[in-house]
């Protein structure tokens, strides 16, 4: 099977985890200091805006949805299947790059489906912030804050919109629903 044409061919790259932003500044500056911006295209980090509520307030931060990894679309591969050794030497030697998804020596380019949905994951997952709740229906949770403080409950819903939870807390042997926010509870 022919490889892809070279501005489609993308690849996951294994990063330093923490390291995403600066291996991707790295490969786009010296993309431009050794000429290699006919085969390097594009260097992405897949982020999210994520909204919580930290002591009443809505705040919002941009998280990594592949920690440890960057998505570059570059040409790696002839159209009879050869590795293109200057762009994977070059990849591959700079500093923070762990390697390539895929096998050792023989890095696998993602599917125009994949390349697709991720890009579209991205646009959406960047621009709408979701909310950032680790907790579902049914989950035992400890009140951390408030009159019911150190009670244990089940979360018996959840309201993303309003980052708010209704909890199952057992007051004087009844249990009772009480209407709490995110940051007011941690998992028991």
């Amino acid at each position: 099977m022919p490889a892809p044409s070279p501005e489609n061919q993308w690849y996951v790259v294994h990063v330093l985890s923490g390291q995403e932003g600066r291996v991707r500044e790295r490969i786009l500056r010296q993309r431009e200091s050794e000429e290699m911006g006919e085969f390097i295209y594009e260097v992405l980090v897949p982020t999210e805006m994520v909204s919580e509520i930290r002591r009443g307030k809505k705040t919002s931060t941009k998280r990594k949805f592949f920690p440890g990894y960057i998505i570059v679309n570059m040409n790696l591969l002839t159209p009879d299947n050869q590795l293109v050794e200057r762009t994977w030497y070059f990849i591959k030697e700079m500093e923070g790059v762990i390697g390539f998804a895929g096998t050792k020596d023989r890095p696998i380019p993602m599917r125009q489906g994949e390349v697709d949905a991720m890009l579209s994951q991205i646009k959406e997952r960047e621009e709408h912030a979701r909310p950032a709740i680790s907790f579902e229906v049914g989950d035992t949770v400890k009140v951390a804050d408030g009159p019911f403080q150190s009670q244990n409950g089940i979360v018996e819903e959840i309201d993303p919109e309003r980052g708010k939870l209704r909890v199952a807390v057992t007051i004087f042997g009844r249990s009772t629903p009480v209407e709490l926010e995110y940051w007011q509870v941690e998992r028991a």
